[in-house]
């Protein structure tokens, strides 16, 4: 099956479309007018947020303090109890913390930056086959979108999640327009990363990005086959290094996962933000915290004050 990219969409960066005519002029003002409205809107007054989520804050705070916290995405500088998410979020916060000294606006401007850039790399993914307008449409509905303005002026680790499947799809379209083995590699590694955002919630993209490039990928059915089988591996890859050095860590000295009750990482991806999330089973931190209230002992995560 052939696929047709619009001729006003040759390969060039999203900020140099082609030159030469008024219109194509004033839609590369229209970007640039976007993305700085959009950075203006997730950045006004971002302070007032305060520490937003003060769990994930408390994490981001004790990543700039250790990197043995950072690595882990510990609640605390000790290591003692990791978050219930993996640290690709907090990494980004927290380097930005140990650079310019831990704040609310160190830990959120990344937060607002991630949405400016998932706005611009939705109307790359946007222009290249439907032309300019319809991208700086998508762009604006996403900048304006409430649930989008909220996320990305948060310190939760939607915002990264996010950004790197917006550009995941991108790198899809690109795969698309002459089956590129290299697009489709790097498609899975953004996804591999945003698995570190939010685990198995990355991977709900899976089955819509898997089936439009087997039916539409101008090649071969083989060699469609063969590149989803590399983009796979680019996933695992990209998430499975930090995944693996978590579950070989020896477990006396490293942090407790939260969310899992065995201490457990695999248990943490398959239960509590894996199956838990669909199911609504109660295998994670919910459940500890009735356990352990019921037999009137300490619990030690956050769910304890929701």
């Amino acid at each position: 099956m052939s696929t047709t990219v619009s001729p006003e969409l040759a390969a060039r960066p999203l900020w140099r479309p082609r030159a030469g005519t008024v219109a194509q002029r004033r839609t590369r003002v229209a970007l640039f007018a976007l993305l700085a409205l959009t950075a203006i809107a997730y950045l006004w007054n971002l302070g007032a947020s305060g520490d937003a989520n003060s769990f994930y804050a408390a994490a981001v705070q004790a990543g700039t303090r250790s990197w043995k916290a950072f690595f882990f995405g510990s609640l605390d500088s000790s290591s003692f109890i990791t978050t219930d998410k993996p640290p690709a979020s907090i990494w980004v916060m927290a380097l930005s913390g140990r650079i310019f000294g831990f704040s609310s606006w160190s830990m959120l401007v990344p937060q607002a930056l991630e949405g400016v850039a998932a706005v611009g790399l939705l109307y790359a993914a946007v222009r290249r086959w439907f032309g300019s307008a319809a991208g700086l449409g998508a762009g604006l509905v996403l900048a304006l979108t409430p649930v989008a303005a909220l996320m990305f002026r948060f310190n939760n680790p939607d915002a990264l999640l996010v950004m790197l499947l917006v550009a995941s799809a991108y790198c899809l379209t690109r795969a698309l327009e002459r089956a590129g083995t290299r697009w489709v590699l790097a498609a899975g590694t953004l996804i591999g990363f945003a698995f570190l955002a939010k685990m198995m919630q990355a991977f709900l993209v899976l089955p819509a990005f898997g089936l439009v490039y087997l039916v539409a990928a101008p090649t071969g059915l083989r060699r469609r086959l063969a590149q989803l089988l590399a983009g796979a591996l680019a996933i695992l890859v990209s998430c499975g290094w930090w995944v693996a050095i978590v579950a070989l860590w020896p477990a006396n000295s490293r942090p407790l996962i939260d969310g899992s009750p065995d201490n457990n990482i695999f248990n943490l991806i398959f239960g509590y933000n894996g199956l838990g999330r669909i199911f609504g089973s109660g295998g994670g931190a919910v459940a500890r915290k009735s356990r352990r209230i019921g037999r009137g002992g300490p619990c030690r995560t956050h769910e304890c004050s929701r």
